[in-house]
């Protein structure tokens, strides 16, 4: 099996929230820790990419193996595409998982499946694709080919994380082809604010989460399934979290 380094990005500014979103509490814990119970067991490789090191450095402390590690920024200057750029610079594997870490139902299943349609495709990422456009923060990448079109669009002055994808072999991945992976839904929802994030943990306790393409406004919604088997990890640094941060209540939502 080919490996697969796993980065979640924690290095944005963080402007609408008003704070640090790796560290803002949500269901019992961090709200990075909810990145780390669902896709640590699928990492061969496990980064944060955080301009606040000390602050995530607890992390570090419960993992074993040297698996996990905090990643700065390459350049100064804080934008997406440059953290896309930090992700695969500091990656050791060739295929190369990017997911924010606002994100609250990361999929493991879709991302594994991801890597799966590089290998057997030999394409430069598998990106998810919905009704406002392309989602770099949920996606694959083939380190060797993908790093080099990031650097050259940053060396040109640009910002956006999706600027290069006009120059790489992408392969869409659309909404129906996610739930066909991961019928559960909700892999793209993110949060920007502290009323989002208030809002979705009070849905999500509640059980009527829904979601479609991501978005919390949509007019096409789905139900987000709460099955406790989701994504249940045994990574050092989540079982951590599960076992000492998260109430039994927040348990179940966690490992959905």
């Amino acid at each position: 099996m080919e490996k697969l380094t796993v980065v979640l990005q924690a290095g944005g500014e963080s402007k609408r929230m008003g704070s640090s979103k790796a560290l803002v509490p949500f269901c019992g814990a961090p709200l990075i820790c909810r990145g780390l119970l669902r896709l640590g067991h699928i990492a061969d490789e496990l980064i944060i990419t955080t301009n606040e090191p000390e602050s995530l450095a607890f992390l570090c402390s419960k993992a074993r193996h040297g698996k996990l590690s905090l990643c700065a920024d390459v350049y100064e200057e804080r934008s997406a595409l440059n953290g896309m750029y930090t992700a695969l610079y500091y990656a050791q594997n060739p295929y190369v998982a990017v997911v924010a870490c606002d994100m609250i139902f990361p999929s493991a299943p879709i991302l594994l499946a991801q890597r799966d349609i590089l290998v057997a495709t030999g394409a430069d990422a598998v990106v998810p694709h919905v009704s406002h456009g392309y989602e770099p923060f949920h996606a694959v990448y083939r380190r060797e080919t993908c790093l080099p079109l990031v650097k050259a669009a940053l060396d040109d002055g640009q910002t956006r994380a999706t600027i290069w994808y006009e120059h790489a072999h992408l392969i869409k991945l659309e909404r129906q082809a996610m739930l066909e992976i991961d019928p559960r839904g909700g892999n793209l929802i993110n949060v920007n604010t502290p009323q989002e994030l208030a809002a979705i943990e009070q849905r999500i306790l509640a059980g009527t989460m829904t979601t479609a393409d991501g978005s919390m406004d949509s007019d096409d919604p789905v139900h987000v399934s709460s099955d406790p088997e989701h994504s249940r990890c045994h990574h050092p640094v989540c079982s951590y979290f599960s076992n000492n941060l998260i109430s039994n209540q927040h348990k179940q939502d966690a490992g959905r």
